[in-house]
């Protein structure tokens, strides 16, 4: 025989073949090992050469003149950019000395260098360890112990190894080291020690020489020594450097052993943490340097893309791919070991004679270690897949968000656009329309897009670009904001957990298919082929549920997205809602889309059902055939052992098959999701930075800010309407702006004055022409001049203010350096000191989601002062003086625009306010429906007449300029009303009482979500059992889990019955059940929980024998299969009962979370950021609904499956009951151990993702703004940080799931291992039946346990949704909607008479009143203004009559009737308010005004008409052809009346058809727009009662006279909260409030005659005191008049009234 050509088989009776051992453990197999290692040195040095020698070419300088991408802006920001290092180094090692210290640190971070214990002296030790072997191996080389040969090769090898531990020891820490070297001697010393294991084996079982025994003994000693030393120190014995960034404790991964990496005992610490007290964020430790953000982006985005994103992703992350794929073999393979070896130990009990008793050891000694081995595979596979997890989430996060900063924008939120119409794109025209129609409002991104995806893009592939992004407004918008936080949410999250169970896939499936089908031909030969047929059939099967699963999944997100759509939009107007009362209208949409919803859940379900049914017959029926084939067709006697085997095999094989059908299934489902999200990647990008370029240098090389011939329009360029209208276009503009001075744009409202700022920003797209701005880099890259301290670049002030989630001192400074002079000289010449006395914690206080918690002048000037605190030099401010009132309007203007904080800066203000900011201004240009009509120096303006005779009167043109900022603001300035209702936070306008407040407020957090402590309370558990139905229907469910149970132990029993037929003639039998299958198939898949449900279903069973009576085979087929078929039906009703019973849950909860928020107060949703409440409607319902159920039928099955087996082992083998005691009590105690900190875990990665998706809408709506202050990259580190946050409790509750299951396999293995020494102990005593049951139950016992401690913690996390939920079903309500005994007339009020009885009231009961003991009476009819300054009450008083506030003491009567008493629905469909804020909904114009269809085209038209959005002369056809009517006072529709215009070139007004669209929150109209329509949607209700919060702000003035007209035409009692005194001073009465108190109550004009009268000093402060005065006496003289007779007088003095700048004639 030639070397190395050893006989088959290698292994006889108790050991390998001396051939075996000599030729291929000792010489082969080393050898190779050395071979690899040096081969793969050599190579990897060179590689590194190379290099090196390339890194240090010449690189290319970077171009300055070269244009700027978008991209520019959105990569990483410098700071976090990691700098490449040595690639063979993991993240951070001290290799390159000093230097490797500060690259890969971020800011304000501490490093602390690890060094691991004993670093030196372990090298040592093991040079000395692999010197005494190489002694060794020479002295047997001399002595001739081994054979020469194999001395030799001993030398070589342990000659290589001492080279390269001493190149470790003296290279480590200088610059030749060589890299990864202790990788090569750890896998060389963990491969030397597997040969010596056997060698030395078989030297002590067959000895031959003394010499020879010692030699090997010494050997085997040292090389576990050495063995023990790599896997127990630190993988690369390395010094680790940990990097606290803001705190957080490192992570100790990288500090981990090999055997810690193995069994993840690093993980032991946070779980310690954990199981101490409760986990927080702060505790959770930090991500590793290599999967932080930034780090992953940087590496990917060096990574070219050639292929789809897909592709890409996959070539990216090949390497973690390939490794878990090889894990995953091992793991595949190893699944069948268990298997085998009991087959091998029983067949030994059989017949001891076979062998020595030694190999029985063996076997026994191997059960736990091959299945150790089996689950350090399977945890490492699963570990690695969710690192490329997190990974990819960080990948697509990032990159999303990215985008989201440099997409086009089709009028961002914040922006107001000129009129628009909605070019009907092809693929939506008409049917979006029909569909909004028919959905009432609901009208969701997904109807029109036919699920086409994230963006416009798809839909509209008709302009071979993108279908114009004005339409990309309308779905854009809409879709976008929530589609694209969906994408964030749901469609990244798909794509990232399918990589976690990719192996399965890929390696794991099909490597246990491969094991199973070889060892099942090999037992049952041909027979086994029909068994194969059925599987294969079973594939395309799986695969056909998958993709059924698939097409559900996406009918419930269709749904779903419906709901949420809704909800989110409710949510958002929830203040309009309730002040009309329309909460049960808008509770039956969202009942609509709910139960849509459901019903695609409950088709979902039953295919579930039918999935577990199906999973549960296969193998009966595979069983059936392939014994029929066997025994019937084959004639072959079928023996226990074959049947047995067999069976079990099959059931085994049934899992592979299963996965891989379900994972082909999820593989398509992220496919569409990756799809989705690289369609939305491609989306069109701003061409903001391709307009403005570098600087902003005409040809001559000046400095300029304005249009040369420039031409812009929303969207794209080519897009038509189908009425052939354009969308909306600023035309032939050719302006210079005075730099460093103050240049004024007006015009009427919808005149295109926002569109022109927006162009000047480079967000609308340039037809032709150019444009000059600075702002094409990066803020970040601009220095400032060093002498003004000014940069060139901008700040931008929306109309619409846009706030971040933070304080208002983060607002103002906006990440600038605090420089606490400037701040302060801000907050003054913006009016808020007063603001911020008031507020509980002043600055400090938070704004919370879209600013909430303040009022609409305050957030305008928070934005402002954000502007001015700036060191931008240039300022676009968009109609920043509409919120506030006249005379803070002034001290603004002349202390902040005109004040020395804005002295050597360009500001171009949009403003209504003529007479204030006109004659002071440097430049003015005059627009109207998107043409400059007018333009020049405040003198050429005026002269042309343009601007009227009001501005004439008082245009004293002459230095307004302040030299310096006054220290403070004088107490009547701030004064206004306190916009949104709620305007005094916590209520109390008292600044003594605010004063006391503010030292007891900590900071808060903005997002500071409730994180429920500990276990989940019954209360909460009790409430789900309830929803899901009576007590009969929890009958029903223990009797279907109990027929379950029995079938499955019957079909145990009845296989014994079988076995004992053959036992009749032989002695023994052994029984042996095959329960041990690892449900390792964690993904929620049906067959997951089907796999749980067979816990403790024992039909598979083994027996040997020899010999076979006759036995009627056919019969006990027929029942085993009738059992089988009775067990899958009794599972199918199981799953079928208790999901009905979760969708009657889920359906119930839903309905009463929807109730309790809609019905809650409103203080609740000014603490209640937006994001929490969506999150429960979306992430916590979809968990109740989706996930509750299969869980919970999980516990159930795995905990009457474990008292099963308990039962039945007992009876067996009582001594096993000692054991299974304490081994219980050990699971207990790890399952306890894990449960505290994997709940933790679980609770904070909920929360953590609130504020990631907060950000995220937050971004999208302010992206104009961002992007105008060139400060894309802060916001793209803010999110860089918010997803590291939100990963970090991710992957450590994955880890400490890995650590659970590798704890339990090893208790399990135990097991086995006990239950084996048990039988060698009793050989002979015990039966071989007794022993195999007692070894399989051993076996199915542990799995049984590690599933309920798995579904038990998923269960708990899944309570914790409905914990959630529970948490706002219990939020205080307000009062009943109606109350049946005391409901009024259906014409109340019939007068509007409305009476204040010593009424008192207060925000929250331990707060001061906010208004005291108020008396008075408005009589019906009569026209009431409210002054007062801010904190006053007047928002307050406005929220008394809705009863938004209940009354302390006191009471308001309205038609004599006390609204205390009745119904709120009652009071509020009588009473109509118009608040500040506009609200408006998704949907079209007509569906806005008159939700629920109650009023005719006709009526609607009126209100239009009323409120000046239709001209008197336009026609209301809905005709295309607009009609140019002269009429400068009304805004919207004039076209221009100057000659030779070709019509084309006009902007049409689409008030004139009721099915314009109206996107998410109306941002497609003009502010002003917006208010008028909200007016027109009060006035159409034609209330008795009408109450106005400063209804008419950002109106221009002609336009808001008129509406004052109309509103006095009105015979209803109006109450007007005010801020231009101009629009109350000729009413019947003011009221002036202050401190919650009446100071003053009359005519205006008799208030304006008391001296020091309050409301007479207010007119006196607004400048304006003449106008005021004579609009006064006018009103009041006019008033006596009509009061006494209607004169010829009153006539001519009401003319002349009408060229006072407000009108005055009284209704009497």
């Amino acid at each position: 025989m030639g070397f190395a050509s050893c006989s088959w088989p290698i292994w006889q009776t108790d050991d390998f073949s001396s051939c075996f051992l000599h030729d291929y453990l000792k010489i082969l197999l080393p050898l190779t090992v050395i071979g690899l290692s040096l081969l793969q040195l050599v190579v990897h040095n060179i590689l590194r050469v190379v290099r090196i020698k390339r890194g240090h070419r010449y690189q290319a300088v970077p171009n300055p003149a070269a244009p700027i991408s978008p991209h520019d802006h959105t990569d990483l920001p410098p700071d976090q950019e990691p700098t490449s290092e040595d690639e063979e180094d993991d993240a951070l090692t001290i290799s390159g000395g000093r230097l490797a210290l500060v690259k890969t640190t971020t800011k304000g971070s501490i490093v602390q260098a690890d060094i691991p214990p004993a670093q030196t002296l372990s090298v040592v030790v093991e040079e000395l360890a692999i010197a005494v072997l190489v002694a060794i191996n020479a002295f047997a080389l001399v002595r001739g112990a081994y054979g020469d040969l194999s001395a030799v090769v001993g030398l070589t090898v342990w000659v290589y190894v001492l080279i390269l531990a001493s190149l470790r020891l003296f290279l480590g820490n200088t610059q030749w080291r060589v890299p990864r070297i202790w990788n090569h001697t750890a896998a060389i010393y963990s491969l030397q020690w597997i040969f010596t294991v056997i060698i030395f084996r078989s030297v002590i079982i067959h000895p031959s020489s003394g010499l020879t025994q010692i030699l090997v003994v010494a050997e085997f000693s040292l090389t576990t020594l050495l063995f023990l030393m790599a896997i127990f120190t630190r993988k690369g014995n390395k010094t680790v450097l940990l990097e606290w960034e803001d705190g957080i404790e490192p992570g100790r991964e990288h500090l981990a052993s090999l055997f810690s990496h193995y069994t993840f005992s690093w993980v032991d610490g946070i779980i310690w943490k954990g199981w101490k007290d409760p986990l927080d964020i702060s505790k959770v430790w930090n991500l590793l340097p290599k999967d932080k953000a930034a780090t992953v982006l940087s590496n990917y985005r060096h990574f070219k893309k050639t292929t789809s994103l897909a592709f890409h992703l996959v070539k990216y992350f090949k390497g973690m791919l390939f490794a878990q794929a090889l894990w995953a073999v091992v793991g595949g393979v190893l699944t069948f070991a268990p298997t085998l070896l009991l087959k091998a130990i029983l067949e030994y009990v059989e017949n001891p004679e076979v062998a020595p008793i030694n190999v029985l050891w063996l076997y026994v000694i191997l059960l736990p270690i091959s299945d150790i081995a089996r689950s350090v595979a399977d945890g490492q596979a699963l570990y690695i897949g969710r690192k490329i997890c997190i990974n990819i989430r960080a990948i697509l996060v990032g990159e999303i968000f990215a985008k989201a900063l440099r997409r086009k924008a089709s009028a961002g939120k914040d922006t107001t656009l000129g009129e628009k119409k909605k070019p009907a794109a092809a693929a939506e025209g008409g049917f979006l329309t029909k569909v909004k129609k028919a959905l009432g409002l609901a009208k969701d991104a997904k109807d029109g897009d036919g699920n086409a995806s994230a963006n416009g893009a798809a839909a509209a592939p008709a302009d071979g670009a993108k279908k114009d992004d004005d339409k990309a407004k309308d779905t854009d918008e809409q879709a976008n904001m929530g589609t694209i936080i969906n994408l964030m949410s749901v469609d990244t999250f798909k794509v990232s957990e399918i990589t976690a169970y990719l192996h399965y896939l890929i390696a794991a499936s099909p490597a246990q298919l491969v094991v199973s089908v070889v060892l099942l031909y090999q037992v049952m030969g041909l027979s086994a082929i029909p068994g194969f047929i059925v599987m294969g059939l079973l594939l395309p099967i799986n695969i056909a549920f998958g993709k059924a699963f698939n097409s559900t999944q996406k009918k419930i997100m269709a749904a779903t997205d419906k709901r949420i759509h809704t909800t989110n939009e409710i949510l958002q107007n929830i203040r309009i809602i309730k002040y009309f009362a329309w909460e049960h209208r808008y509770a039956t949409i969202v009942d609509e889309k709910r139960r849509a919803e459901v019903k695609a859940l409950r088709n979902r379900f039953v295919l579930w059902a039918i999935a577990v049914g199906v999973w549960n017959t296969v193998p009966i029926i595979i069983t059936f055939f392939s014994f029929f084939f066997y025994t019937v067709i084959e004639q072959k006697p079928l023996y226990p052992s074959v049947a047995f085997t067999a069976i079990s095999l099959f059931m085994l094989l049934r899992y592979p098959l299963d996965q891989l059908g379900d994972m082909i299934a999820h593989v398509q489902e992220s496919k569409v999701s990756i799809d989705r999200i690289e369609e939305f990647l491609a989306e069109e990008e701003t061409e903001k930075f391709e307009q403005l370029g570098r600087e902003n240098i005409d040809e001559f090389g000046e400095r300029v800010i304005g249009f040369r011939d420039a031409t812009f329009i929303w969207g794209s360029k080519t897009a038509v309407a189908d009425d052939g209208t354009m969308a909306f276009r600023l035309l032939d503009l050719n302006v210079d702006f005075k730099i460093g001075k103050l240049n004024v744009i007006t015009g009427p409202t919808g005149s295109g004055k926002t569109s022109m700022l927006m162009a000047l920003l480079g967000e609308m797209t340039i037809m032709k022409g150019r444009v000059f701005l600075p702002g094409g880099r990066s803020r970040e890259d601009v220095r400032p001049d060093p002498v003004t301290g000014l940069a060139e670049t901008c700040a931008y002030v929306s109309q619409q203010a846009w706030l971040v989630n933070a304080s208002i001192k983060d607002n103002i400074l906006f990440s600038a350096p605090f420089d606490e002079q400037r701040y302060k000289d801000v907050i003054v010449a913006c009016a808020l000191e007063r603001d911020l006395d008031i507020l509980d914690n002043g600055d400090e206080t938070l704004v919370g989601e879209k600013g909430i918690t303040l009022s609409g002048g305050q957030k305008q000037r928070i934005s402002l002062a954000r502007a001015v605190y700036s060191n931008s030099k240039h300022l676009l401010l968009d109609d920043c003086l509409s919120a506030v009132d006249s005379h803070t309007a002034q001290w603004i203007f002349n202390n902040g625009i005109m004040g020395p904080l804005m002295r050597y800066r360009t500001c171009i203000l949009v403003s209504h306010n003529i007479s204030l900011c006109v004659p002071f201004s440097d430049y003015v240009v005059i627009l109207n429906n998107g043409r400059i009509t007018t333009q020049g120096s405040p003198k050429e303006v005026i002269a042309s007449g343009k601007l009227g005779e009001d501005v004439l009167q008082k245009s004293v043109p002459g230095s307004a300029h302040i030299s310096r900022v006054p220290s403070r603001v004088p107490s009547s300035v701030g004064e206004e009303s306190g916009a949104t209702l709620i305007n005094e936070p916590d209520g109390s306008p008292q600044t003594t009482q605010a004063k006391t407040v503010k030292k007891d407020k900590k900071k808060q957090d903005a997002m500071e979500e409730s994180k429920a402590v500990g276990a989940v309370k019954w209360p909460v558990l009790k409430l789900y059992l309830q929803a899901m139905g009576s007590w009969w229907f929890w009958f029903v469910a223990c009797l279907v889990f109990g027929a379950q149970q029995i079938l499955g132990v019957a079909s145990s029993f009845w296989i014994k019955e079988w076995s004992n037929q053959y036992v009749e003639e032989e002695s023994q039998v052994v029984v042996f059940n095959m329960n041990s299958q690892t449900y390792s198939a964690s993904s929620l898949s049906p067959t997951y929980f089907a796999s749980i449900a067979t816990c403790g279903k024992d039909n598979s069973t083994m027996t040997m024998a020899g010999e076979a009576p006759k036995v009627d085979v056919a019969y006990y087929l027929t029942v085993l299969a009738a059992i089988g078929i009775l067990g899958a039906i009794s599972a199918f009703f199981r799953d079928l009962w208790v999901f009905f019973g979760s969708l009657n849950a889920s359906y119930g909860l839903h309905s009463r979370l929807m109730k309790a928020v809609t019905g809650a107060r409103f203080k609740f949703f000014d603490v209640t950021p937006q994001g929490q409440l969506m999150n429960r409607f979306s992430k916590d319902l979809e968990g109740i609904d989706q996930e509750v159920a299969p869980v919970a039928i999980g516990v159930l099955s795995c905990a009457l499956g474990i008292v099963v087996t308990v039962v039945i082992i007992g009876a067996v083998t009582p001594g096993f009951l000692v054991a299974g005691f304490f081994i219980t009590f050990a699971y207990v105690f790890l399952g306890n151990f894990y449960l505290h900190a994997s709940r933790d875990l679980k609770r904070l990665e909920s929360v953590e993702r609130s504020p990631l998706f907060q950000q995220f809408g937050e971004t999208l709506t302010g992206v104009t703004t961002i992007r105008a202050y060139s400060d894309e990259r802060r916001f793209i580190r803010d999110n860089l940080a918010r997803i590291n946050k939100q990963l970090r409790p991710f992957i450590y509750l994955w880890a400490a799931n890995r650590w659970l299951a590798f704890r339990t396999d090893a208790l399990g293995d135990l097991v086995s291992f006990f239950a084996g020494v048990f039988v060698i102990i009793g050989l002979g005593k015990i039966s071989p039946g007794s022993a195999g049951i007692s070894l399989s139950y051993a076996i199915g016992f542990a799995d049984n346990i590690l599933w309920l401690v798995r579904l038990y913690a998923m269960n708990e996390q899944n309570m914790n949704s409905v914990e959630r939920i529970k948490e706002y079903l219990d939020v205080e309500q307000e009062a009943a909607a109606i109350v049946e005994k005391n409901r009024p007339a259906e014409n109340w009020p019939a007068n509007g008479s409305v009476e204040f009885i010593n009424y008192t009231t207060s925000y929250r009961k331990e707060l001061d009143p906010v208004l005291r003991n108020l008396t008075f009476k408005i009589n019906a009819q009569e026209k009431v203004g409210i002054v007062g300054r801010t904190g006053a009450g007047k928002s307050s008083l406005a929220l008394a009559i809705l009863r938004a506030l209940e009354a302390d003491e006191g009471k308001i009567l309205i038609d004599d009737i006390d609204i205390g008493l009745i119904g709120l629905r009652d009071l509020r469909e009588a009473i109509t308010i118009v608040p500040q804020d506009p609200t408006l909904f998704t949907g079209t114009i007509r569906t806005n005004l008159d939700p629920f269809t109650l009023y005719s085209d006709e009526q609607i038209f009126a209100a239009l008409r009323r409120v000046q959005l239709i001209g008197a002369d336009e026609r209301t056809s809905g005709s295309a052809s607009p009609l140019l009517p002269e009429t400068p006072t009304i805004a919207v529709a004039a076209a221009e009346t100057e000659e030779s215009r070709p019509p084309s070139a006009t902007n049409k007004n689409i008030f004139l058809d009721l099915s314009s669209p109206v996107t998410e929150s109306g941002s497609n109209l003009s502010q002003g727009q917006r208010q008028l329509l909200c007016l027109a949607r009060a006035l159409l209700k034609n209330p008795r009662v009408l109450v106005m919060d400063e209804a008419t702000a950002s109106i221009d003035y002609a336009t808001d006279a008129a509406i004052q007209e109309t509103i006095r035409e009105l015979t209803s009692t109006i109450i007007t909260i005010a801020h231009r005194l101009q629009t109350v001073v000729d009413y019947d009465k003011v009221l002036v409030l202050d401190k919650g108190s009446v100071v003053e109550y009359g005519h205006p004009w008799e208030l304006m005659k008391k001296v020091d009268g309050s409301f007479r000093s207010m007119c006196e402060m607004s400048g304006d005191y003449d106008t005021l005065a004579k609009a006064a006496k006018k009103a009041f003289k006019a008033k006596q008049l009509v009061d006494v007779d209607e004169d010829e007088e009153a006539t001519a003095e009401a003319t002349e009234a009408t060229e006072v700048m407000v009108n005055g004639t009284s209704t009497p």
